[in-house]
């Protein structure tokens, strides 16, 4: 488009036809059509021009000649001040952007970073129970002291709120309370939504205020059935109905973790060969294990089989919920109903460890690897390649043969031959 001469009036602004119009100073009027004009400032920057928009010069925003005309002036003064105004200008673009920020920051609880943490991690968790703890956690005994907070405004007083009821009381939820609480303020720090020292952190922080776990309580093992109780616990079990019945006695007679028995999948058994092998991802140990099957898991299995369909999914223990296993809470749930409250799901392993120790005569290693127990010396763990299968396997069915015992009677099951 040609320049045109110098001089706007408020009229020619508005009705001028398409081109360039300088008005002095630096302002200049771009027209494109009528409906289209742009007020422009115009400056020479190290030797180059720059052009820097001012706003429009015409629709319901219009820029007026006269304002135009008062934002060109303090554009001069801030070149005449050696100020670029277009640096200027992203600075304060970038300003803004950063006090945005800073408000969306303020404005994210503590449960809100919660939640965002979650999504972010637990995808690598292996099981449901491990999220569902994460969250029950924080909820129960976070939450109430800090939940509705902003991020970036929670303090070690409010970690101690949090901490101080259970730390003698819960030695392991409070432990990992503190971790949990840690690992959300640590997610938000590197988000940049708060800023400063952790106020969970343990080392030359909490670690000054509360005594340390070992010594505020001694460890509480879960509870466990005495070995001899067994066979009169499973004859009351095998008289309930429900899933949840046929995943404690299946937990029960492979003396797994219920995590494992939880999700485990048809895909996985081998019924022929009386075989379950239960990938590493849900293993403690995050190694495969091989699982012999006694003939009564073995019956458990089929008396399932029939309720195999596609809505129940490929779980061997669905839960109620189409595409859903059994929820970790169900086994639970159900000694309660047996008014077995005092057990939970877990604690059969020490029953079956147990029963080994002092009702047969079978090696220590055998019983540790049905546990699918990592072996504590390592210089053994690198010799022994194998898993001691078929010894596991007459393990497991004399141990079967001792839970259908309503009332065990006899001597020491001997070491049977290879």
């Amino acid at each position: 488009m040609p320049r045109k001469a110098a001089g706007l009036t408020a009229l020619k602004a508005r009705t001028i036809g398409p081109g360039r119009y300088g008005d002095g100073g630096g302002l200049y009027l771009l027209v494109r059509s009528p409906e289209s004009r742009y007020w422009l400032f115009r400056y020479r920057r190290e030797g180059k021009m720059r052009e820097m928009g001012l706003g429009p010069a015409a629709g319901p925003s219009a820029v007026s000649l006269a304002t135009a005309r008062s934002k060109a002036r303090t554009l001069h003064d801030t070149i005449r001040e050696g100020r670029d105004p277009l640096a200027d200008r992203d600075a304060e673009a970038v300003a803004a952007k950063v006090a945005a920020q800073q408000a969306l920051a303020r404005a994210k609880t503590f449960r809100e970073v919660t939640a965002l943490y979650l999504d972010a991690h637990e995808v690598g968790w292996r099981n449901e129970k491990h999220r569902w703890q994460w969250r029950q956690t924080l909820e129960a005994h976070a939450f109430p002291h800090m939940g509705d907070l902003p991020v970036a405004d929670v303090t070690t007083a409010h970690v101690m709120a949090a901490l101080e009821p259970i730390w003698r009381s819960k030695r392991e939820t409070a432990g990992r309370l503190r971790g949990r609480i840690e690992s959300v303020l640590d997610y938000a720090s590197a988000r940049e939504w708060r800023a400063g020292e952790n106020p969970a952190r343990w080392r030359g922080h909490i670690a000054n205020m509360l005594p340390a776990l070992g010594k505020a309580q001694r460890v509480q093992h879960l509870a466990a059935l005495p070995w001899a109780e067994i066979g009169a616990f499973m004859a009351e079990l095998r008289a309930q109905s429900g899933m949840a019945a046929r995943a404690l006695e299946f937990t029960i007679l492979t003396a797994g973790r219920s995590g494992e028995i939880l999700g485990a999948r048809w895909s996985e058994i081998d019924m022929a060969a009386a075989v379950w092998t239960v990938p590493a991802a849900r293993m403690k140990a995050g190694r495969e294990h091989r699982v012999p099957l006694c003939d009564p898991a073995l019956a458990t299995l089929r008396a399932l089989s029939p309720l195999r369909d596609a809505e129940r999914g490929d779980w061997v223990f669905p839960g109620p919920k189409a595409g859903k296993p059994l929820s970790n809470m169900a086994m639970l749930m159900l000694l309660r109903r047996m008014g077995r409250g005092d057990l939970t799901a877990h604690g059969f392993r020490s029953t079956f460890r147990d029963w080994v120790a002092e009702r047969t005569a079978y090696p220590r290693e055998v019983a540790e690897a049905a546990l699918a127990h990592t072996l504590g010396d390592s210089v053994e763990a690198a010799y022994r390649r194998g898993d001691l299968m078929e010894k596991r396997a007459r393990l497991m069915e004399d141990w079967a043969g001792f839970c259908g015992r309503a009332k065990p009677v006899g001597d020491v099951i001997p070491r049977r031959a290879a």
